[in-house]
């Protein structure tokens, strides 16, 4: 197949998985409508609360915000998997003249423009009530921080999907998402919790992707968070290919 003629396919899978995610509700629900839901509801309480000279709003669309696009690109590659599997399509895939590889870079890529989606929407309601005092580039890099870096978790994601059912996806993904965020502080501060959830926190590659990410609007040293996330990517990768070569056989 020439680049142009994959190109083409590439397009027609990646058009396909963008309408097949918000038709999947318990997905659109969990991934994009809860996370932005609760950063509406944490913001407009402590939004305008200040420290080291960053509101408490802006540093939420790190925090808040890493939650948000792993929420995205944890889900729905992995869901979908799961789903083609179960209806035999994606092994109809497999003997197609449509490369898998193809297909599964378009589950993997549809997810990011839901992922800034809800980026944008964190930042317009932070904006909206008035907490929000970074200024544009700063929320630049963190947008392209958190999309990029939640990559990894999409790898993470397919690895499970080629593994278990649909809904068992949904059970498995939300059972790692859930309590990761919470230990990582995505969604109130380590400072004010029990000590333990701060060293369980290190080991967490959310919690090194928001850090990550509000670094980016405080200055804060980066090495550790990107050595930790690229450590996250080439474990995610491995998963991901033993768990593929799993599901064919």
């Amino acid at each position: 197949m020439t680049v142009h003629m994959s190109g083409k396919v590439f397009g027609v899978e990646l058009a396909d998985e963008l309408r097949g995610i918000v038709r999947e509700p318990a997905a659109l629900f969990f991934s994009i409508i809860m996370p932005v839901g609760f950063f509406a509801l944490f913001v407009s309480l402590f939004g305008k609360f200040s420290a080291g000279g960053v509101s408490a709003g802006t540093t939420m669309i790190a925090t808040f915000g890493a939650f948000g696009v792993i929420s995205v690109v944890l889900l729905n590659p992995g869901i979908g998997v799961a789903s083609d599997r179960e209806r035999g399509w994606l092994r109809a895939k497999q003997v197609s003249a449509v490369p898998i590889s193809v297909t599964l870079a378009a589950k993997v890529v549809a997810a990011l423009p839901y992922a800034a989606g809800v980026l944008v929407a964190m930042t317009a309601t932070a904006a909206v009530t008035g907490s929000l005092t970074a200024p544009l580039p700063a929320l630049l890099r963190v947008l392209a921080v958190l999309v990029v870096g939640a990559l990894p978790f999409a790898l993470l994601s397919l690895a499970i999907g080629f593994q278990v059912g649909a809904g068992a996806a949904a059970a498995v993904l939300n059972a790692i998402l859930i309590p990761a965020s919470v230990l990582s502080g995505l969604w109130m501060p380590l400072e004010i919790m029990p000590a333990f959830f701060g060293d369980v926190a290190r080991f967490l590659p959310t919690y090194h992707l928001s850090e990550l990410a509000r670094a980016q609007l405080t200055g804060g040293p980066v090495l550790t968070h990107v050595l930790v996330l690229l450590g996250f990517a080439l474990v995610a990768a491995v998963l991901a290919a033993v768990s593929y070569r799993h599901a064919r056989s």
